[in-house]
């Protein structure tokens, strides 16, 4: 039985994985391929770490709800005991579910904040996978719907 709670429990572990997005600059969707986007230029005035907070979908609770009845339900001699410990274990484990796949997928980020060339202050927050210094010359690609900060 506890193998078997385990080998649901990392199935789970690489579905939620699998399913994070990704919020970095260096990373399109499909979708953004192949369309036009507009580029503006400017100068780095400010970086400050930050947390993209995780996902929060159902299939973490229910992951969690799922193996988390199966523990519960594995208490006591069967009848009503076991149907007790399910309903627990099912609510407790959709509680702990849903905070794994937040922390997860939980990522650290950047606000990089960029004075315009043509004037004006913004900040973009991505994915803290490029280094971004002060003074630095960077491009901004806008596509109507997101933007990133590029080199």
């Amino acid at each position: 039985m506890k193998l078997t709670q385990l080998a649901i429990a990392g199935l789970i572990s690489i579905a939620l994985i699998g399913c994070a997005s990704s919020n970095s600059g260096g990373v399109y969707t499909r979708e953004e391929a192949r369309k036009v986007q507009t580029v503006k230029t400017g100068v780095v005035e400010g970086v400050r770490q930050v947390k993209l907070e995780g996902t929060k979908t159902p299939i973490g609770t229910g992951a969690g709800a799922v193996v988390g009845g199966v523990a519960g339900g594995s208490i006591g001699s069967g009848g009503r005991t076991s149907a007790v410990g399910a309903v627990i274990g099912a609510v407790a484990g959709g509680i702990v579910g849903a905070m794994a796949e937040e922390g997860i997928t939980r990522k650290d980020a950047l606000e990089i904040t960029v004075k315009l060339d043509g004037g004006g202050l913004i900040a973009i927050v991505q994915e803290a996978d490029e280094a971004f210094n002060l003074g630095e010359k960077v491009r901004i690609i806008e596509n109507g719907e997101n933007s990133r900060v590029s080199h």
